[in-house]
């Protein structure tokens, strides 16, 4: 079980070893994309509750 756990972690680290780590100007670019996007998508979602409650409340 020991040799099985070490044999993992080294795998891990030869892994890791191959990663291209992205540069600070990327991570920061990919970083306001993702929250101009959530916030698209929370903007979205706002509207259609809004639109279908008030549809329900005019039903109802």
């Amino acid at each position: 079980m020991k040799d099985k756990i070490i044999a993992f972690f080294a795998d891990v680290y030869k892994e890791m070893s191959k990663v291209t780590w992205p540069k600070r100007d990327e991570l920061q670019d990919s970083t306001v994309l993702v929250l101009v996007v959530c916030l698209i998508i929370a903007a979205f979602v706002y509207f259609v509750d809004t639109i279908v409650s008030q549809a329900l409340k005019g039903i109802f």
